[in-house]
């Protein structure tokens, strides 16, 4: 389909920026019916080149045509026009400004990406997805007998609804916890315990931000992250960061240029201890440097720090959260990388003024968590057991990351660049010798020899760099099968690269 059909012309001598243009023009396309449920829109790569704009414009625009319902994208058919069309809202300001905000999948659309479960690999895979922990490694054994305690000592009391708030012996442990690991001095009763960290990242930005607030992230950063905070009504504001992370200095220039002035910024999402995708640890320097802003401007800052168990930099930097000076400090973790997902517990360290209003929003949500896994896993930390899984876990994840660093360097003769090494169970590798070369691709060329890779370009907000990235997480894939699976993997990006033979990437095969 050629852009003329649907008529995009865009103003760039306008205010509106160029993405908030596009986005409308295929609003409006759907709304007047030149565009019906179903249709194609062009690629974004040929509808760049037909505007004379950066893909990023297009590829930004999309995202949010997506996560609005408006487009639909998938696999093997391009992008559409979602075939189950969201309410349509006035817009919010005079000449065509509306926002556009992610929505709830509704209830009819069976195949919306949000409905699907954690789409499982098949056996013979060799998977590098992210965040996924060696959930065949998990001490089943141990868990079960300390679950089957917890019930045998359960009451009536145990088994009815609990506090909002959370076991008290579990908060109790975590306070312990926090203390020892994360240099973390907390009151029980300031520890609460949720459904998951998304759960309180959740509750957080219901209870802190209003329509017309700003919201300050990462660039770049999970795309999960972004669908909570846009459904806020709020100014997402990516900041990009770099090696030492968040470059706090640049945030005021950002808000201002989304149309905001600073002292509106309520929130500031921050991964410090291993960055979201990047894994950068953030400098001492610059956790100063963002206490210092946020304080003076009145913004709260959302620590989440869901990698911190896992780490090789010899000196272990307390959370934010332990010296927050003048500045609120919301810290959130939660047990799915540690120990495994469906356990559904985590956790917020909160200022004291934050405690109750936080509650009263859980409450009224699921009242509270797993009263009966909340005991066994305070006995599973007392008791010893939790620490002994997680140095049981960090030496295998130590040989797992050892290992694929290694099929690295040999497999790409040093053609990748790889950051995120010192943490978590994931690495960010950037592919040099096969300039626009599309990631997409190499991950179905992988796929096909059996080996799932996972392109970065989507966590990108601004632009994206020039070679292909990639975000191989190392937690769950055996020790054995990873030199196998990097080969294809490299095998992959030659078969992709659009002219092989002056490809950087190296053929120990020959």
């Amino acid at each position: 389909m050629g852009t003329s059909q649907i008529m995009i012309a865009l103003d760039r001598g306008s205010a509106v920026s160029l993405q908030t243009q596009l986005c409308d023009h295929i609003v409006d396309a759907v709304r007047t019916g030149k565009l019906q449920p179903g249709d194609p829109v062009p690629p974004s790569r040929e509808l760049a080149d037909e505007l004379g704009v950066s893909r990023t414009v297009v590829l930004r625009a999309y995202e949010l045509l997506r996560a609005n319902g408006v487009l639909d994208g998938r696999r093997g058919s391009g992008t559409r026009v979602s075939r189950t069309l969201p309410r349509w809202r006035p817009p919010d300001g005079p000449a065509r400004t509306s926002r556009l905000a992610p929505e709830p999948p509704l209830a009819g659309q069976a195949d919306h990406p949000l409905w699907q479960p954690w789409e499982r690999s098949a056996d013979n895979a060799i998977d590098f997805r992210h965040s996924t922990p060696a959930l065949a490694q998990f001490p089943i054994s141990r868990w079960r007998r300390t679950v089957n305690e917890a019930f045998s000592h359960a009451d009536a009391a145990l088994l009815g609804y609990g506090p909002a708030e959370g076991s008290p012996a579990l908060r109790a442990q975590l306070a312990a916890l926090l203390r020892r690991s994360r240099g973390l001095l907390a009151p029980d009763d300031r520890i609460l315990i949720t459904s998951g960290a998304t759960q309180a990242i959740d509750i957080l930005v219901r209870l802190l931000v209003r329509p017309d607030d700003v919201i300050v992230i990462e660039d770049p950063s999970h795309t999960v992250l972004r669908q909570i905070f846009g459904y806020a009504r709020a100014t997402v504001v990516a900041v990009p960061v770099d090696e030492q992370g968040l470059r706090v200095g640049d945030i005021d220039r950002h808000v201002r240029a989304a149309g905001h002035e600073p002292d509106r910024v309520r929130l500031i999402y921050v991964t410090p201890s291993h960055q979201f995708p990047t894994g950068y640890i953030m400098s001492p320097q610059r956790r100063r440097d963002l206490l210092a802003w946020a304080g003076g401007h009145g913004a709260t800052v959302l620590e989440d720090d869901y990698h911190h168990e896992f780490t090789l930099s010899r000196e272990r930097i307390p959370a934010i959260a332990a010296d927050p000076g003048d500045a609120d400090v919301a810290y959130v973790g939660s047990f799915s990388k540690t120990l495994y997902p469906s356990i559904r517990i985590g956790y917020a360290v909160l200022p004291q003024h934050l405690v109750q209003p936080f509650l009263g929003l859980k409450w009224i949500t699921d009242r509270l968590t797993a009263t009966v896994t909340q005991e066994a896993l305070a006995t599973f930390i007392s008791s010893g057991s939790y620490a002994w899984h997680i140095g049981r876990m960090d030496r295998l994840y130590r040989q797992r990351r050892r290992r694929l660093l290694d099929a690295l360097h040999v497999q790409f003769d040093g053609a990748v660049r790889v950051s995120g090494a010192d943490a978590g169970l994931h690495v960010l590798v950037t592919i040099g010798g096969v300039r626009g070369t599309d990631a997409a691709e190499i991950a179905r060329q992988a796929a096909a020899r059996g080996v799932l890779v996972y392109p970065a370009a989507d966590y990108f907000v601004g632009p994206t760099p020039d070679d292909p990235m990639f975000l191989l997480g190392y937690g769950a894939v055996p020790t054995e099968r990873i030199t196998e699976g990097v080969a294809s993997f490299a095998a992959a990006v030659r078969a992709a690269a659009p002219d092989r033979r002056e490809s950087a990437v190296g053929n120990p095969s020959g």
